[in-house]
């Protein structure tokens, strides 16, 4: 069923911040059972029981966050190709906000909402958050991990500080910064998750459930930094040769007279060069972003997010592919500067060049194409359930005849 993103979130930006009121109003009495485990403070502990450890750890996390975003506007404002990192910021408060709530059932409870009446939210058995049997060792060790991340996480981020202090803004330091956020965010919730708000330990599967929800704030950074140019250029080469062969191979396939010359395509009328722009790498992490962000927010499933993920880089390349199979063709019948040309439409006049324009259309379309695949991702076979097919035991026999 589609999302109801407006409802929802003034549903739960209200029962948030006017729970108490909302227990006296009986006009909400119909959504307050869905906030009962933590609304009620009267059986419940409130967020003022916070422990102090977790309250520093998230105005560190904030701290760091702020950081990295001033760190990034430089890129978001000078490179077109990560201008969708303005973006960045809003979506991760927006995933963060929409799971708010599973994330204080399990602070308050120790579960996920769904798991409130079939699960105990109690001290956790041994074995399970205790710190015996395999399973305690099991815990230690993810414990000395994410120390071991956290630390390093740290002297990451410092270093990736000094440098952008030193120097300016440049490739390494700010990946090093939105890395090692990445690192203190998903390390800092596992460790500071060691208990609920009131005291009693919270189990290992569910610590890590708890960070799992962090992921997409934590990681998506990394998208919006620029990676090190002497990557970013090996990726961009692969790209713009695997592009010209294509375009060039399709084209003789079809009988069309032109000749290449490295990523130079040499036609009847003119020359067109395959630019920087034209490898895919912009549409590519401008639709890793859009993808990351419909799974985290509207699949339930890692692998379901996973594919969409590569589902998204699939759709970039085939995209830019066809993009420069157009402009090619564009550019042999009407010569090789109309790809230069601006369109003017009626009514709304001049629109942009050929280049550019079908350079946002293919930006449009891959999104168009994930949010098309969201339904079949979602779809289950509730329709094929055995409790369909169970048929009715036949009719009883009127009284008097018999059978």
């Amino acid at each position: 069923m589609p999302r109801r993103w407006l409802i929802q979130g003034l549903k739960r930006a209200f029962m948030s911040c006017f729970g108490a009121l909302a227990a006296q109003t009986s006009d909400f009495y119909t959504i307050e059972p869905i906030f009962n485990s933590v609304s009620d403070t009267s059986t419940h502990p409130s967020f003022k029981n916070l422990l102090p450890e977790q309250i520093a750890v998230a105005g560190l996390l904030l701290g760091f966050a702020l950081y990295t975003t001033w760190d990034q506007l430089f890129w978001w404002g000078n490179r077109e190709d990560y201008s969708f990192g303005y973006l960045v910021p809003f979506f991760a408060g927006y995933v963060l906000f929409d799971r708010w709530p599973t994330i204080r059932s399990y602070l308050f409870n120790g579960v996920a909402p769904a798991e409130i009446g079939s699960a105990a939210a109690g001290p956790p058995q041994s074995g399970q958050g205790g710190q015996s049997g395999q399973g305690g060792l099991l815990l230690r060790l993810f414990e000395y991990v994410a120390i071991a991340v956290f630390a390093a996480s740290l002297l990451l981020f410092a270093v990736g500080a000094l440098l952008r202090a030193a120097t300016g803004p440049q490739n390494p330091a700010s990946l090093a910064i939105a890395a090692s956020l990445g690192g203190l965010v998903l390390s800092g919730v596992f460790i500071f998750a060691k208990e609920r708000i009131d005291g009693q330990p919270m189990a290992l599967k569910q610590r890590l459930a708890l960070t799992a929800l962090f992921l997409f704030p934590a990681l998506i950074w990394l998208l919006s930094a620029p990676l090190v140019s002497a990557i970013e250029t090996q990726i961009r080469i692969f790209l713009l040769n695997k592009v010209t062969i294509i375009v060039f191979g399709t084209f003789d396939f079809l009988g069309f007279e032109l000749e290449r010359r490295g990523n130079v395509l040499i036609l009847p009328d003119g020359q067109v060069g395959v630019e920087e722009a034209c490898s895919g790498i912009r549409s590519l992490t401008a639709c890793l972003f859009a993808g990351s962000f419909l799974a985290a927010v509207f699949l339930d499933r890692f692998w379901k997010k996973i594919l969409l993920v590569a589902a998204a880089m699939f759709f970039a390349v085939l995209t830019n592919l066809m993009r420069s199979l157009f402009l090619t063709l564009w550019a042999y019948y009407n010569g090789a500067h109309a790809i230069d040309d601006h369109w003017v439409l009626p009514l709304i006049g001049d629109i942009g060049s050929v280049h550019d324009v079908t350079g946002m259309a293919i930006l449009g379309v891959t999104c168009v194409g994930l949010i098309c695949l969201l339904p079949i991702f979602n779809y289950k076979l509730s329709d094929f359930d055995e409790e369909d097919y169970v048929q009715a035991p036949p009719a009883s026999n009127p009284p008097g005849q018999g059978s």
